[in-house]
């Protein structure tokens, strides 16, 4: 479901510290974004709050005079790695490739992926010891399709439409732990698709399925 937050919750969120989205309020209060998908609770002392992307998204809106209503996150906070590639009802899923409408693009596009991106790359410095972004975090163990496809539509890849024979990337569940399959008709473009995902922390390889010949990548996050 979602709904527009009362006016203390949306003083908390337009309140956070804009670049790392650090929120502070009473306990009931964070609880409150918590369970909307808003904000967080870090893993690791002192036990911070910041703001899932969702809750960028919703603080942008609300700086900028919107009083739209707020969706949850799909991500689970269980790990301490709320947030990220895929929140639900409508409010951002990352473009796999094959659903309806995943070809259309525009400003808004843009911006919301942009926006998600970044959002997990900070999820990245605060879920690592060690504070890198270059390589995946746990919630994106947790969410291989949606991570791999993220990658893919924050450097500019097409996602395929609907219809088995639209061009663009599909990013798909394999039966093998910790890796997804990536396919594109266009070797160049496969390679190019390799390419990214590498950059973004992953391990690709391409191969061939022996009935259909297609080619495809397995890619898989990597851990150091």
């Amino acid at each position: 479901m979602t709904r527009a937050l009362g006016a203390g919750l949306r003083r908390v969120v337009e309140a956070a510290d804009p670049v790392s989205g650090r929120v502070k309020g009473t306990e009931a209060q964070l609880a409150g974004l918590v369970k909307r998908g808003l904000a967080f609770r870090h893993p690791r002392a002192p036990h911070g709050h910041f703001l899932t992307p969702a809750g960028h998204r919703m603080r942008d809106r609300i700086r900028e005079g919107d009083s739209g209503a707020e969706g949850k996150n799909g991500a689970g906070a269980a790990e301490g790695a709320a947030g990220g590639a895929a929140a639900a009802d409508g409010v951002f899923a990352a473009r796999v490739g094959g659903e309806e409408g995943a070809a259309e693009g525009g400003a808004a596009r843009s911006r919301e992926v942009r926006s998600a991106w970044q959002g997990l790359l900070e999820l990245r410095r605060m879920s690592h010891t060690d504070g890198a972004t270059d390589r995946p975090c746990g919630w994106e163990r947790g969410h291989l399709v949606q991570a791999a496809a993220l990658a893919l539509e924050a450097a500019g890849h097409r996602p395929a439409g609907k219809g088995a024979g639209a061009d663009g990337y599909r990013v798909r569940e394999t039966p093998q732990p910790e890796a997804v399959a990536v396919y594109e008709a266009d070797g160049e473009a496969l390679r190019a698709c390799a390419a990214t995902l590498e950059a973004a922390g992953w391990q690709a390889g391409e191969y061939t399925e022996p009935r259909t010949r297609a080619r495809y990548l397995l890619a898989s996050p990597r851990r150091v």
